[in-house]
């Protein structure tokens, strides 16, 4: 069964929801405690955008386990990798809003990833390490940052951002 959540997103059910609530109705939305959210710079390309946004998250899994839902399976039993078990929320913003971003995603030890403008000329995992490790995190020029967290810390440091269109 899938719900929506407060942005009208389609989510899977949470494991232990209605466990941990003691409600009973399957049919309920599930809040989520944290939030998944990417935060995209308002001047990119559209294949830009979506390459960022895929990078982005992609370490989120491995770091915050907890954030990954069951395999699935259709009726033919075909097995398919987890996703996320909660929405991943993407916004855009001007590069001021993104770099006032990233410092308090980061003032607030949240859980933080970022995608420079450098790492659109590198072509594997360790010319990207390289290229953000030559930059200090104030100089850092940002095209894109995912961050997860408590749902209002995240709120917080999303503050002047816009959902994406």
């Amino acid at each position: 069964m899938t719900t929506t959540n407060e942005a009208g997103a389609a989510a899977a059910p949470e494991a232990g929801a209605a466990a941990a609530t003691g409600a009973e109705d399957r049919d309920a939305p599930v809040r989520f405690d944290t939030k998944i959210a990417v935060v995209l710079r308002d001047d990119l390309e559209t294949w830009q955008r979506l390459n960022v946004t895929a990078f982005l998250v992609s370490g989120l899994g491995t770091t915050a386990p907890e954030v990954v839902g069951a395999p699935y399976a259709d009726a033919d039993d075909t097995p398919y990798l987890p996703m996320f078990r909660q929405p991943v929320l993407v916004f855009e913003a001007a590069k001021e809003t993104l770099t006032t971003a990233h410092g308090r995603a980061v003032s607030r030890s949240l859980r933080t990833a970022v995608f420079t403008s450098d790492l659109f000329a590198t072509g594997n995992d360790r010319a990207n390490r390289a290229a953000v490790r030559a930059v200090g995190k104030d100089r850092l020029d940002l095209v894109g940052m995912a961050v997860f967290g408590p749902r209002n810390a995240v709120d917080k440091v999303l503050k002047g951002a816009r959902m994406h269109p």
